[in-house]
């Protein structure tokens, strides 16, 4: 063998490896710096391992929360934040634009959908584009954006323009039982909405919605590999409660509260509505109160379950109903009403005496007033603190009236009702003048709860019922109940006669002229039964000062109570002030459990004044005719708005499946360009939104409640330039 060939070969073979070698090198390079292929020019990024890891969180809606009518008090809200996607680096599918490419045609088409100007629009795309930024958004008036004012956006197909999407708790009615009904937020720890006061804080764990998990796989470019997405876990939405209040009452009763706490300047009022024979609670108030998507709280006490007060003179239905129950009530007997001396004997029995004993300060009845010589019923229906003293001097013993307050009327107990947080109360019972106070409803606190309880007792013949204001809990994907809460007998604390007696009394306090109740509180078409009480508000040092509370319990009808009403204030006005505000609610009560007054009324009367509730389910209307949709809704109680001139719905609320309650309005939106103003009035915060949502025709609305007046003429052609404003109340 010829070394030198050898060596020649051995040196050829290496010069070869080292181009290979170098050609391998430099195409290496030559992907790291491009990302491609250098013979095929293909992108090695598509070739990249995909991320198996990337998950999605589908998220579970909080539950809805209704009144008995169907009408929603808080559900979720999906809302929408408009981004402006600037850099031009930006490219979709197809190598497409994908940023703003028009500053002016996107100004143009934005600003009547923003309800912005178009310059406000320009200016801050333009600024931006100027700062080199990547993204901006558009302030105030491109956030919260409903889903349909973002479909429309995304009709005009604009580039560079995308949304961001967040949940909300939404409170279509604004104010309304707001600290019973409490609110719930976004909490940044768990991710999720939760409950923060009231019912939404205590039915947290059946409202609360369960997310859900999906996974996929993306390649290197960040795409979604077709047929790698799959759920993991699936998303539960949280369950629905139904509440027992009564849309109708629960304005009447806040709207009613405000008028009087305005003229007599009151700081707190509040006021219950209730079924006398289940306990189901139609209205529930504690003034002042608060928006509930505002949440301008003042004060955090829900006063009807909370807020312990000295209740006056509407205690004297208790303690008489104890001495009728216990066999003490002194039937055929009368008693001097004058200034009332008392003092205590050697073994602490109370005894009344001709002239102040021992220092002892005496009992007045209101206003000092001396009635003479009375009957104890009269002392009843004139509100006399001298013929409780009496009672609890000379034929009833004290101690029988406590046992009676604490043991059978559960007063200094809380209310056995469900997921209300309320307050216990207090009895001082220790002196002579304690157990003589108490009687007149001084020196007892108790909750407008527990004292709505204890008359159901009085007016349900002796039965005392719980009140509850939660109905029922709904499972919203089947449509089954979780939970049901029902009427619930918690005792029966005097005996049907004594409860008849009490009535007869109460009666009188109304149609008795001398009656504490004739003048303020008679109604011209219902008989009413009522206890009014007066009581003096101690101060911080135990002394009573100038503020008073007043208020009045009153059931109807008078022979069958099935209706009763608790409304109270506080004030240093205690004499003159109007009974009309009361009598509002009582009507409002009246009609939700179709009684329109039960005196001079035939039977066809009350037939036609009779109305039934009914549930629909929404048939789909759209892309039908608008004669095609009034056949199919003829059948239906219900209020039908068409919006514009058209003769072909485009769009309706509520959607085809939703249920819709008999009275409620529905609205349609028909194909035509000419919209006539609508006749507002009666309209609720949740019809203005649809109204809003159908037509992107802002309303600006003052106060709360239904609308009362509106600023443009019904039957004037309006457009999305119009500003209209309407007042509720």
């Amino acid at each position: 063998m010829n070394p030198r060939r050898s060596n020649r070969t051995l040196a050829g073979l290496l010069i070869i490896m080292m181009v290979i070698a170098t050609l391998i090198l430099s195409n290496v390079l030559f992907t790291m710096v491009t990302q491609k292929h250098f013979r095929s020019g293909v992108n090695v990024k598509d070739f990249k391992e995909p991320d198996i890891s990337n998950t999605t969180v589908l998220k579970g809606n909080r539950g809805t929360i209704y009144d008995r009518g169907g009408e929603v008090i808080a559900q979720d809200e999906d809302t929408y934040t408009l981004v402006a996607i600037l850099d031009k680096s930006r490219k979709g599918i197809g190598n497409v634009p994908a940023y703003v490419k028009n500053v002016d045609k996107t100004a143009r088409l934005l600003a009547p959908k923003l309800d912005m100007k178009e310059d406000s629009i320009r200016d801050i795309l333009q600024n931006a584009i100027d700062n080199k930024q990547y993204q901006t958004e558009l302030g105030t008036k491109g956030k919260n954006l409903s889903k349909s004012v973002k479909e429309s956006i995304e009709a005009l197909e604009l580039p560079g323009i995308t949304f961001t999407k967040s949940v909300e708790r939404s409170y279509p009615t604004g104010t309304f039982a707001s600290h019973l009904i409490g609110y719930a937020q976004y909490n940044e720890q768990s991710g999720q909405i939760e409950g923060q006061m009231g019912l939404e804080k205590s039915l947290n764990t059946f409202l609360q919605g369960e997310d859900g998990i999906e996974v996929y796989q993306k390649d290197a470019n960040g795409n979604i590999l077709p047929g790698t997405k799959y759920t993991k876990k699936y998303a539960k939405n949280g369950n629905d409660v139904y509440l027992t209040l009564d849309r109708n009452v629960q304005l009447a009763l806040q709207s009613s509260l405000k008028k009087t706490m305005k003229e007599v300047k009151a700081d707190r009022g509040w006021g219950l509505v209730m079924e006398v024979e289940t306990g189901k609670v139609l209205g529930w108030a504690g003034l002042p109160s608060f928006d509930l998507n505002k949440r301008d709280i003042k004060d955090y006490l829900d006063v009807p379950s909370q807020y312990l007060y000295e209740p006056g003179s509407v205690m004297k239905g208790i303690t008489y109903a104890a001495a009728l129950d216990s066999g003490n009530y002194p039937y055929n007997k009368k008693y001097d009403s004058g200034v009332f001396y008392f003092g205590t004997d050697e073994k602490g029995k109370i005894y009344r005496s001709a002239t102040k004993a021992g220092g002892i300060q005496p009992i007045y009845d209101a206003l000092n007033k001396n009635y003479g010589t009375i009957s104890f019923d009269k002392g009843f229906i004139v509100s006399s603190n001298i013929a409780i003293c009496e009672l609890l001097t000379k034929y009833m013993d004290p101690s029988i009236y406590q046992d009676y307050v604490l043991n059978k009327f559960k007063f200094n107990q809380k209310v056995d009702i469900p997921f209300v947080e309320n307050s216990k109360g207090n009895m001082n019972f220790t002196y002579a003048s304690e157990k003589l106070n108490t009687g007149f409803g001084q020196g007892i606190s108790v909750t407008a709860l527990q004292m709505a309880q204890a008359y159901t007792a009085i007016l349900n013949d002796g039965k005392m019922v719980r009140p509850y204001v939660v109905e029922r809990i709904i499972d919203a994907s089947s449509g089954k109940t979780i939970q049901q809460y029902d009427t619930k007998q918690v005792g029966q604390p005097i005996s049907k006669k004594s409860a008849d007696y009490v009535k007869k009394l109460m009666k009188q306090v109304i149609d008795d002229k001398m009656g504490t109740g004739h003048i303020r509180y008679k109604m011209d078409d219902v008989s009413i039964v009522a206890k009014t009480g007066t009581g003096q508000i101690a101060n911080e040092h135990g002394q009573y000062g100038d503020i008073y509370t007043n208020s009045v319990m009153a059931a109807a009808p008078a022979d069958d109570p099935k209706v009763m009403v608790y409304y109270a204030f506080e004030s240093s006005e205690y004499l003159s002030y109007s009974g009309d505000p009361f009598k509002e609610v009582m009507k409002a009560a009246l009609v939700a459990e179709n009684i329109t007054g039960e005196e001079g009324q035939n039977q066809e009367t009350k037939k036609q004044n009779h109305v039934e509730w009914k549930e629909y389910t929404m048939p789909s209307l759209v892309n039908h005719t608008l004669r095609y949709a009034k056949q199919k809704l003829k059948e239906m109680d219900i209020d039908t708005v068409v919006i514009g001139n058209g003769n072909s719905i485009v769009a309706q609320f509520p959607k085809a499946g939703d249920a819709i309650m008999s009275n409620q309005r529905m609205f349609l939106l028909s194909d035509g360009a000419k919209i006539a103003m609508p006749n507002m009035k009666g309209w609720t915060k949740k019809d203005i939104t649809a109204f809003w949502n159908l037509t992107h025709i802002e309303v600006q609305m003052e106060g709360s409640g239904s609308v009362h007046s509106q600023n443009v003429k019904m039957g004037k052609t309006i457009s999305k330039d119009t500003i209209i404003k309407v007042k509720m109340k």
